[in-house]
Parts: structure tokens; C-alpha cells; sequence
């Protein structure tokens, strides 16, 4: 009997997703552990295996196809011996075979209705190429494709731009006339709803309270520099935001009333110090976790947040990668913020907002001498979080950026 695939639950809240695009045609050989679809989340572009091996028989839910429920058939794998009039019959569900892999007369695929003429207009194109004509502002039903079938690629869309920037870079040769420019409406992606949905409701409904503190940066900037020495064979290139994940986890260790999560019934304080690091995308923010960052060496966790990073970039995060974590940081200091106050991550009852490491005038003594000092501010949840606690954790804080031998043995 034909193997049905389903769309499966990829995280805890996770009730329907969008079917981004198959990695495999009506017809192929399919591997166990191959990759047969791509889910596009709320947070990410989550990949899909096979779990059996076979021929894919049919595609119940093309690419493109939205608000798709979990545990719903999205195909059929053929087992060794059977044919396509082995497919169960589908109901109203239109089978999308590909030319050239067309069912034979009296199959299911012949039994069932056309697709209606809205998913015929369906424009289909690659995930990374829909987030790029977003980011560049084009529309995708002006582009043909290139893939298979039509479905349009990364590089359709970059020749759409380049082609734009060189009429415009004609343009801008000839004398024109001063005139005023149109607006243009970006469409909201579905990350992009989710986060307003999710900051509103934090804002609205969380009551934040903030505590900001200077931190002296001098002696660990000077050990980073070491290390970076050290480590330098080997690639690796440890940043001030790995030493303040580190510097973090080690004061919720320290505080562990702070890692904590509110709900109606009781205050959970978390068993192990895992932190989410906002990561900017084109799509919008992405918080994968750093697990652990107690225990794992300032070493161990450099490596991890780099490729954390690159994945989110990538829309490629698993969901166990940005699913839970007890605590967040935002750091915006790479692009000169001095500080700000960021909005609290539910069901988180802090995040650390770290601005830049700036050169500035400080007292040591009855002496003024210079320093280089960062911002930071940390936003709390009152309802789980009081501000003795707040207070407590940024102490602890401060003393592991201040004191840098301490990332390095793990310990006050």
C-alpha cells in the first residue's frame, strides 16, 4: 500500500505552515532520509525527509499552497511493486503531476477536479527567491522562471534587479526632470506577521520595567585579543556578543530566580540556562538558542552562534534551533546604538538590550581617566521577575564582562 505523507509537527504551537516548494517530481526515486519538501514557518525554512524509501507516486499539496493543516496528506510514495492505480483515490484534492510524468488514463489523477483558477495564478518560486524580491521590492508575477516547471529562482529575481539597476544607471546619464517618487507597499511575509503579532502582545500585556548598567570593557577586549591569537590557526574568531552570552549565562547561574517564565498557575524556573540571540534577517529577527551556555566553553559557543547565525540568515534553523530558551540578548552595538531598551520575548521574563563599546570619560578614584564602557539595559517581566532580582542578575553580570578570567574558568 502506497506510503502516505503528511505535513508533520515541527514544533510544540506549530497548527498549519505553507509548503514552500518539493525538492522532488511525480516520478523520482525517493531515499529514505532524502529531502522531499521545505515548510516555510514563522521563523524559518524547515526541510523535510523521507522516512521510507521508494518512488513519489503523487503531490497532493504543490508548492506555494498556504495554511496547510499538521497531519495532513501532502503525497504519496510508491513502494517497490506498485503503480499509480495503487493511489488511494484523493477526494477533491488535485493530484499535480509535471509534464512529462503524466498518469496514465484511469489513474486517480484522472478522476479528480481541475485546480481552481486561483492556484492556477499561483506564482511559484524558491523560498530564497521570494525573500529576495521582497527585500528588493519585485513583483514576482512580472518574472518568468527558469526552474523547473516555471518555478522561478534566486537568480531570476537577481537578474531582474540587475537589469533595473543598469536602466536606472542609464537613467540617471540623461537630464531629467525633478519629480516626486512613489511609494511602493512591501507585503507582509508571514515572519514578519508573526513578530508584530508577538511584540504587540508583549507590550500590551507584559509589564516591563528596565534596569541599565556600564560595564568597563578594557580587560576583556585585552584577553579577547589573546585568544583571537591563539585561535587564530584555526579560524576561529571569538566577538565581544560571544563573551556577553557567555557573561550572561553565567549570572543566571548565579541568579536563578531570573530564569524564570510566567504563566497564570506558577512562576517555572528553568533547570538549564538556554539563550536566544536575536539574529537580523532580511525577513525580520530570528532568535536561535545557544543550549547550555553555562557549561560550553566562550570557544564552544563563538563557533556555535556563527553557524546559528548563518542558518537563520539562510532561513534554514531547525526547530529545536529557535524553539524555547529562558533568556534573550540583542545587541545592536555593531552599528553604534549607545543603548535602548528592547521588548521582552515571551514567554522570557528578561532580555539584555547591549549597546556599543565607546571610549569615555569615568572616575577611578578621585581621578578621571578613560575607558571603554558599553550600555546595557535589561528589560523584565514584573509579574515574575522583582527588581531586587533584576538588580542581582546585572551585578552578576557586570562582574563576569569586568573580570574575564571568570568566562574563562566558568566561575565566580
Amino acid at each position: 500500500m502506497p506510503v502516505s505523507i503528511r505535513l508533520p509537527v515541527i514544533a510544540a504551537d506549530f497548527r498549519s505552515g505553507a509548503i514552500a516548494s518539493w525538492h522532488k517530481a511525480v516520478g523520482d526515486s525517493v531515499a529514505k532520509g532524502e529531502i522531499l519538501f521545505d515548510i516555510e514557518t514563522d521563523k524559518a525554512v524547515v526541510e523535510v525527509e523521507a522516512d521510507d524509501s521508494g518512488v513519489l507516486g503523487a503531490i497532493l499539496v504543490p508548492g506555494g499552497s498556504e495554511a496547510v493543516p499538521v497531519n495532513a496528506i501532502v503525497g504519496y510514495l510508491l513502494k517497490q511493486g506498485e503503480t499509480l492505480a495503487d493511489l488511494p483515490n484523493a477526494g477533491a484534492v488535485s493530484l499535480q503531476i509535471p509534464p512529462g510524468n503524466q498518469a496514465p488514463a484511469g489513474s486517480p489523477a484522472d478522476s479528480q477536479p481541475a485546480l481552481p483558477a486561483q492556484a492556477r495564478d499561483r506564482t511559484f518560486a524558491s523560498p530564497l527567491a521570494r525573500r529576495l524580491a521582497v527585500q528588493r521590492g519585485v513583483e514576482l508575477a512580472g518574472i518568468r522562471g527558469s526552474g523547473p516547471n516555471g518555478r522561478i529562482l534566486k537568480a531570476d529575481v537577481e537578474a531582474v534587479v540587475g537589469q533595473a539597476a543598469k536602466q536606472a544607471g542609464s537613467a540617471a546619464t540623461q537630464p531629467s526632470v525633478r519629480s516626486r517618487r512613489a511609494g511602493r507597499d512591501v507585503p507582509n511575509s508571514r515572519m514578519r506577521k508573526a513578530i508584530a503579532a508577538r511584540l504587540t502582545a508583549a507590550k500590551r500585556d507584559i509589564p516591563h520595567f528596565y534596569l541599565t548598567i556600564d560595564c568597563e570593557l578594557d580587560a576583556l577586549l585585552d584577553v579577547r585579543r589573546q585568544l583571537n591569537e591563539h585561535f587564530a590557526s584555526s579560524g576561529t574568531k571569538i566577538s565581544v556578543n560571544d563573551c556577553v552570552i557567555k557573561a550572561a549565562a553565567l549570572a543566571l547561574a548565579d541568579v536563578p530566580a531570573a530564569n524564570a517564565s510566567w504563566s497564570d498557575d506558577a512562576i517555572h524556573q528553568h533547570g538549564t540556562v538556554d539563550i536566544s540571540v536575536a539574529v537580523a534577517t532580511g525577513g525580520g529577527l530570528l532568535t536561535p538558542i545557544i543550549r547550555d551556555a553555562d557549561l560550553k566553553p566562550l570557544v564552544e559557543i563563538s563557533r556555535e552562534m556563527k553557524a546559528l547565525a548563518a542558518r537563520a540568515v539562510a532561513g534554514k534553523l531547525k526547530p529545536d534551533e529557535f524553539n524555547g530558551g529562558g533568556f534573550s540578548v540583542s545587541n545592536l552595538g555593531m552599528y553604534g546604538i549607545k543603548a535602548f531598551s528592547a521588548i521582552l520575548n515571551p514567554p522570557q521574563s528578561c532580555i539584555l538590550a547591549v549597546g556599543a563599546g565607546e571610549k569615555r570619560a569615568v572616575v577611578r578614584g578621585d581621578a578621571l581617566a578613560i575607558a571603554t564602557v558599553m550600555t546595557c539595559t535589561l528589560s523584565v517581566d514584573h509579574r515574575s521577575v522583582d527588581g531586587a532580582v533584576g538588580a542581582q542578575l546585572l551585578g552578576a553580570f557586570k562582574k563576569y564582562i569586568e573580570n574575564p578570567a571568570l568566562l574563562l574558568l566558568g566561575a565566580a
